[in-house]
């Protein structure tokens, strides 16, 4: 598994880690073995939110006894972004998650509370120990300037955004911001809502044709695609361990410059959106 800096915070994270929403939906038993599972690959980077339901302790559950081998993100809802509420919203994710501390902790969508509010609070987390770094999610560029601006330089760990195939929006402006400022960038929904590209579609050939040649799958190709730039990650969600084996293989899945181009011509960048797109 690659490992590369994970913006502002301090050690390796797994380029390709585990999603965990909707994951709740699932068996828990099987949810919980194939969390472990990943770990056991190297898919160390563990994503989730207050907002997740019963994902939380179901996070805290497969990581019992292996806190110190994971990255542990999770987020904080806007309404409960304030001075008062991000603490608060801290300490009940750590109760449920099982933990004294999260390695990094994300304002989920800009809402109506003041960034400097939420900055001053994530900064207090951090001061306390709670957390090890902070970012954002859902955040376009115009949000991101606004918000180094009050936060200062090398503060912001990371930016969680749609990016998957068939919504590049982010390559327009979000993911160069973030490589020039030293911003993880972590795709979510890296495969899509339930429309990653049929087998017989154009687009589908090009990524089997690619697969082929690696000795891959499609998913693993789009992983890796979703990934070859410094600074990205992707969080893709499994709740099957063999879904999860897939995942974390393509964390050792290089491109090349032809076969990035090929995806590229199949999978069209489109015009830039008036708004960021997001789920």
């Amino acid at each position: 598994m690659r490992t590369q800096s994970f913006g502002a915070a301090t050690r390796a994270v797994s380029v390709i880690g585990q999603g965990t929403w909707f994951l709740d939906e699932a068996d828990r038993r099987t949810a919980v073995a194939a969390l472990r599972h990943g770990i056991d690959l190297g898919a160390t980077h563990i994503d989730t939110a207050e907002m997740y339901g019963e994902a939380e302790p179901l996070v805290g559950e497969a990581i019992a006894g292996r806190r110190d081998e994971v990255f542990l993100v999770s987020k904080v809802l806007p309404s409960n972004a304030s001075r008062s509420g991000a603490p608060a919203a801290c300490e009940r994710s750590l109760r449920r998650l099982g933990t004294d501390r999260l390695d990094c902790y994300l304002l989920h969508w800009r809402g109506s509370i003041p960034l400097a509010e939420t900055v001053e609070a994530m900064e207090s987390l951090l001061e306390a120990g709670k957390i090890l770094s902070w970012g954002v999610s859902n955040f376009d560029v115009d949000d991101l300037d606004e918000l180094e601006e009050i936060a200062g330089k090398e503060r912001i760990a990371c930016n969680q955004v749609l990016y998957h195939l068939g919504e590049r929006a982010i390559e327009h402006e979000v993911s160069g911001w973030c490589e020039r400022n030293g911003v993880a960038l972590v795709a979510y929904s890296p495969f899509g809502h339930d429309d990653f590209p049929e087998p017989g579609s154009a687009g589908g050939r090009t990524l089997a044709d690619i697969a082929q040649a690696h000795d891959a799958t499609p998913r693993q190709v789009a992983l890796a695609f979703l990934t070859r730039r410094p600074g990205h990650f992707a969080i893709p969600k499994a709740s099957a361990a063999g879904h999860v084996a897939e995942n974390a293989a393509a964390g050792r899945l290089v491109l090349d410059e032809t076969e990035i181009g090929r995806i590229e011509e199949a999978f069209p960048l489109g015009r830039k959106p008036r708004h960021l797109p997001m789920l």
